[in-house]
């Protein structure tokens, strides 16, 4: 029983998926610009754009498993600033 449960998950390569968390934070931020936005909500736009840099620059240079956690972080981090700055915004 415990040698199916060990065989079935994730391996720790396959657990990062830096690439999808990127990638819905710009989709986010994409449809958050579309928006009429207000001030506060462009200043948390762009730091959702400045994470989201951020979080490539860690998964494409990594060479550690927390280079992909600092990467996963700061685009889920992004998502979040583009969310709220959605919240704030009429479409």
């Amino acid at each position: 029983m415990v040698a199916s449960a060990v065989a079935l998950s994730p391996s720790p390569v396959t657990a990062w998926n830096c690439p999808v968390q990127i990638k819905s934070a710009e989709d986010i931020i994409k449809k958050a610009e579309a928006m009429k936005l207000t001030p506060e909500a462009r200043a948390l736009l762009d730091q959702a754009k400045k994470l989201v840099a951020e979080a490539k620059a860690h998964h494409t240079d990594a060479k550690a498993k927390t280079d992909h956690a600092n990467a996963m972080w700061k685009a889920k981090a992004a998502q979040a600033q583009a969310e709220s700055a959605a919240a704030l915004s009429t479409p």
